[in-house]
């Protein structure tokens, strides 16, 4: 199987380590990894503060990169929920009728790295060694907008040696939201002290807390300077 890997604008500049655990992990599943130089954005902050011909020229620009590809694995749950939730608006408004028969084509061959794991690989034990006590924080993004459900826990139940320990108020939104954060700075902090209110749980886990949303890793480590990698981070792990 042949995938195409969209790392996104935000994990390439704050997380590169991202990208190359999703490369390690994949070639060792058998995937061969295409990587396109032109990639930039998904185009989702410029969509969320009301530049839509911004938005619009990021997604025309993904769907003529990746229209002939035989798939696309994105480890970012907001990036995808972007692609899915309002490319077709973007381009019902500005594109045209090649762009949106493109994209529609092109949209079921989309998925977040968990979902393509479990869903078009058919693999949840991927041969991965943690030794840690781990507990997951589920993005809104993937909890909400992708609904990706069980699929980061049933991956990360099947690492060797890794301890799995629930995250009370797993719901509870970690506070970023995107320019939110910036836009609404003292509602934002709050949120997050009301979700990392549980510091006794992340006193008694060594690996801290797993994050599928590279923002929210961002937001927790500057708060509490915790060690929160992705779980993509885990699971490559031997």
């Amino acid at each position: 199987m042949r995938a195409s890997l969209f790392i996104t604008c935000y994990n390439d500049t704050l997380f590169p380590e991202t990208g190359r655990a999703v490369v390690r992990l994949l070639e060792r599943l058998g995937v061969e990894i295409d990587f396109l130089p032109a990639q930039t954005c998904c185009g989702q902050m410029h969509a969320n503060t009301g530049f839509r011909a911004e938005a619009f020229s990021q997604a025309k620009r993904f769907v003529q990169l990746y229209r002939d590809t035989e798939c696309v694995v994105i480890p970012s749950t907001s990036c995808v929920a972007m692609i899915r939730d309002q490319y077709s608006g973007l381009f019902e408004e500005l594109g045209n009728e090649d762009l949106r028969k493109h994209f529609a084509a092109l949209l079921p061959r989309v998925y977040e790295l968990s979902e393509f794991l479990t869903d078009k690989l058919l693999v949840e034990d991927v041969g991965a060694y943690f030794p840690h006590r781990v507990t997951y924080h589920a993005s809104c993004h993937g909890l909400r907008g992708l609904h990706v459900g069980d699929r980061p826990f049933r991956l990360l139940s099947k690492v060797r040696g890794l301890e799995l320990v629930p995250l009370a108020n797993l719901e509870r939104c970690c506070g970023f939201g995107g320019t939110f954060s910036v836009k609404n700075a003292e509602v934002s902090t709050a949120m997050l002290e009301a979700k990392l209110g549980e510091k006794e749980l992340l006193a008694r886990t060594t690996a801290s807390l797993q994050t599928k949303s590279s923002r929210d890793r961002t937001r927790m480590r500057e708060l509490r300077g915790a060690d929160v990698p992705a779980p993509v981070a885990v699971v490559t792990r031997k």
